[in-house]
């Protein structure tokens, strides 16, 4: 079983950085692929960003690509959400998860075993 616990949220102007992270309880925290998506208000959620640290691959969806970076701390159980130059269209919950099969395609949610209760993410004008 993991638990996964998002910190680091807040309200920012545009063109601010934050740095959410994700803490993991569990060992097996350096076997799973991680990944973060959001859901703003009406809309459906979105993938952002995952690593399968077990095969060297990142992804990120369009949007965030050079403003995003992921990463992790497997000796703190930890993955990163580094994010630069926010936009306001970055506003939503931003959640953390957690795959046990590092080969599915950690794009989809529906791939994801474990999932954190999100971290509101507020970019104004």
């Amino acid at each position: 079983q993991v638990q996964l616990v998002e910190s680091g949220g807040g309200l920012v102007q545009a063109g601010d950085s934050l740095r959410l992270s994700c803490a993991s309880s569990g060992r097996a925290f350096s076997a799973y692929a991680m990944g973060w998506f959001r859901q703003a208000p009406g809309k459906e959620r979105e993938f952002v960003a995952a690593i399968a640290w077990d095969r060297g691959i990142r992804y990120y969806v369009d949007s965030v690509k050079g403003r995003f970076t992921i990463s992790r701390d497997s000796a703190k159980n930890t993955v990163y959400l580094q994010m630069s130059s926010l936009k306001p269209e970055d506003t939503a919950v931003y959640y953390c998860a957690a795959a046990r099969d590092t080969t599915a395609n950690i794009r989809w949610s529906s791939e994801y075993d474990y999932w954190g209760q999100g971290t509101q993410v507020t970019v104004s004008s």
